[in-house]
Parts: structure tokens; sequence; C-alpha cells
């Protein structure tokens, strides 16, 4: 079997980010590269989104930019307006992603893909492993779980003529509390809270991404059917439909297909969609001397938020520039200070999970920029103390502090 100077194990985000580094930079022109990956096709099946807090190799891939953003964190409570026109917040395409970097590896000869690891010898290949180690988490009940499903829908004119007057196609509703489950349930399957908000994305008068986000235990693997049903639901509440296709879960995923094909509604059709589940909880990492975890399996992924694009990118920097002595280079890792916080903030909403809405709405009710660094990784001591400042319900973080 043929061997190869480095591997990279899953061709997704963080693995494609850090071969596209690499590539630009030169560092593959007398070094060879095998990317384990086993899709058949590239397609947009992601958006990632972030603050633009730094300058990234993407620019070109971003579908849409925005310098507003809101919360709203109950019916009844105003939402905030907040500005961000120095960090705006930005989205990627993941099929413009692919496309961009998979047309830029092609040309080079020392870059291989294959479907599995053991069609090839990797007894003196040094590994970049972007595949977290979390089956055994798929069905605990101790970590928390950030699920996703979002829907791309163009509707037939304005959604503001529908009646949802804080319509804006230049604000991002970056969470949305006042949703059909009242912010916070109890699983039907456990004793728990869930944490529930609404995000969404408007690229036009009429075109948005709308994706339900739900906080939970209980692992990665459980059905999207209810939250199709609640994003189909909130457009009922905006006059967008009539009915919310009431039904069994096939009935729900059957709307939705016909959905997506051009059928079923007059007002409205689905371009795009996507799932998924974020784990907020640092998976295993088993140090090897041949071996870096990246990505999430790296630990890249802030705890307290998802957020992931722009850590993977620094961390792909990191890699590029220490690649000749990468073998004893010391581990790249999230700032010590976040990585502290954000435990105690996931403390804090395991044991108050009915806070969490207040907490994030009193967090960017003043000042914007430095809560967009602190939750960006860039902040300095005096926007930590800001943060700090502006966190309601301090006590709560107080009792978290000393909580085992």
């Amino acid at each position: 079997m043929k061997e190869f100077d480095y591997v990279i194990i899953g061709g997704g985000c963080a693995g494609l980010s850090l071969a596209y580094e690499l590539e630009i930079h030169k560092k593959l022109e007398d070094k060879t590269l095998a990317i384990i990956e086993p899709r058949d096709e590239y397609k947009r099946d992601k958006t990632w989104s972030f603050w633009k807090v730094s300058n990234h190799n993407f620019e070109d891939c971003v579908k849409k930019e925005w310098n507003y953003f809101h919360l709203k964190p109950a019916r009844g409570i105003r939402q905030t307006k907040n500005e961000c026109l120095k960090y705006p917040y930005q989205t990627i395409d993941s099929n413009l992603f692919y496309k961009k970097i998979l047309n830029k590896i092609k040309q080079n000869k020392n870059i291989f893909f294959f479907k599995s690891i053991r069609e090839i010898n990797t007894s003196n290949s040094f590994i970049f492993n972007s595949v977290p180690n979390i089956k055994k988490f798929n069905e605990d009940d101790k970590n928390y779980w950030q699920h996703f499903c979002g829907l791309e829908i163009e509707t037939k004119k304005s959604i503001k003529d529908y009646g949802n007057i804080d319509f804006s196609p230049h604000s991002v509703e970056l969470m949305n509390f006042d949703t059909i489950t009242n912010t916070s349930i109890y699983s039907k399957d456990s004793n728990y809270l869930d944490i529930n908000f609404i995000y969404i994305l408007p690229f036009a008068d009429n075109k948005i991404l709308i994706e339900t986000t739900w906080i939970s235990k209980g692992g990665s693997n459980k059905p999207f059917h209810r939250y199709e049903y609640q994003i189909l639901e909130q457009l009922r509440r905006w006059g967008i439909i009539e009915n919310p296709f009431l039904g069994p879960d096939k009935a729900v995923d059957k709307t939705i297909k016909n959905l997506m094909k051009d059928n079923e509604s007059k007002e409205f059709k689905i371009k795009f969609k996507e799932q998924g589940a974020i784990p907020l909880f640092h998976p295993t990492y088993e140090k090897k001397e041949n071996q870096i975890n990246i990505g999430t399996a790296g630990g890249m992924t802030r705890i307290s938020t998802g957020y992931t694009f722009v850590n993977v990118q620094e961390h792909s920097q990191f890699i590029r520039k220490n690649l000749e002595n990468i073998r004893n280079v010391k581990k790249f890792k999230l700032k010590k200070k976040y990585i502290f916080f954000d435990k105690i903030f996931m403390k804090v909403l395991d044991k108050n999970p009915k806070e969490i809405p207040d907490i994030f709405y009193n967090l960017f009710a003043v000042f914007t920029t430095p809560v967009v660094k602190f939750l960006s990784g860039t902040s300095n001591i005096f926007d930590d103390l800001i943060v700090i400042s502006q966190t309601d319900k301090k006590w709560l973080f107080i009792k978290a502090l000393f909580r085992k």
C-alpha cells in the first residue's frame, strides 16, 4: 500500500481548511497528502456563520454578511438591536467552500483522496484527524448537544407582507426564544429541560434560512421531525401557511420533501435543508506521537456557543507555520480563559435552563462589540470585564464556580 507524508482523516470543514492552507502556502510541493473522506460527492450540506473578527481564506465563499443582529427573549419583551459594523456577521455556503478548495487542491498531483484509511499505509505518516471520538456519547444523559434543523425558504412575496412586522433583511435574528414551546420544555424521554430558540438568516426580502436549535442531553441520535414541525408552525405564525401540517412524523417528512420539489404550497418553497448535532463538550483526546486532532475533534468548538469555523482557520494557520516541527510542537488550544468561562456557563445552563434567555438578552443589551469579541475568542481583559459587568444573575455563575 502507498505511503504518504501527511494524512487528513475527514474531508469536511476542518480537514479541507487545513489542506487548502497547506496548499496555498506551498507546503505540499515536495510532500504527499492523503485525504480520507467516505462521501461520494461534495454538495451543499452546511451553513457556517460567525462574526468576522479576523481575516480568513474564504471571503469569496461568503453568501452574505450583516452589520446588525438582534435577540428576542420572550413574547411581550422588546428585542435587542445590535450593531456589528466592525465585525460583520458572515455566513459561508458550504457548496462554494467545497468547490473552491477542491478546484485548488486537484491541481496538485501530490494530493489524493481515499474512501477508507485501510487503503493506505500510515505507519510513517503524520496524521491530522478531524473525526471526533463521540460514539460512546451518542446515547448518554450527561453531556449536552446542540441539535439544529434549518430550512432555506423562498416566499412568493416579501416576508414582511405576510404580517411579520419585525422582519428585516438587514438584521440576523440570532436568538428568538419566543418559540412554540415557550423557551424551555421537558423532554418526553427524560426529566431534564431542553433549551430551544429560532435562528434566522435573512438573505433577501423573501428568502431566509430559518433554523430551530435545541440544546439538550441524550446524545446526537434524535429524530428531527419535531424540529421540522416547529419551523412549519413558525411559518403559520407569520401567516405564510394556513396550517402547520399536523400529522405523524412520516407525514411531516413527506410534506417537507414535497415542498423541496416545489409542490404543496403556492406561497413558498424550500430551497435547502440542513440538520445535525454539535457536541457541547470536548471529545476524548488520545495523545499520539504521530497525530494531531483538528476541528471539533481537536477542541476547536466553543462549548458555550457551538462556534467552530474561526477557530478551525486559526488552528490551520498554526499547523502550517509549525509544519516542519509538527511532531514536537506544543498542542494548539483555545485560550484557557474561554475554556474556564465556557465550563462555568454550561454549569449554569445545566442547573438553571429557564434563565438562559434572560442571560443572553442582558448580555447584548448595552455594549455589543466586547461580547462579540468574547464569543469569538479575541477579547482582551477590558472586553472581559465589560462582559462580566453585563452578565445578568451573577450569583448563578458564582454558585457554579464552586460546584463540582
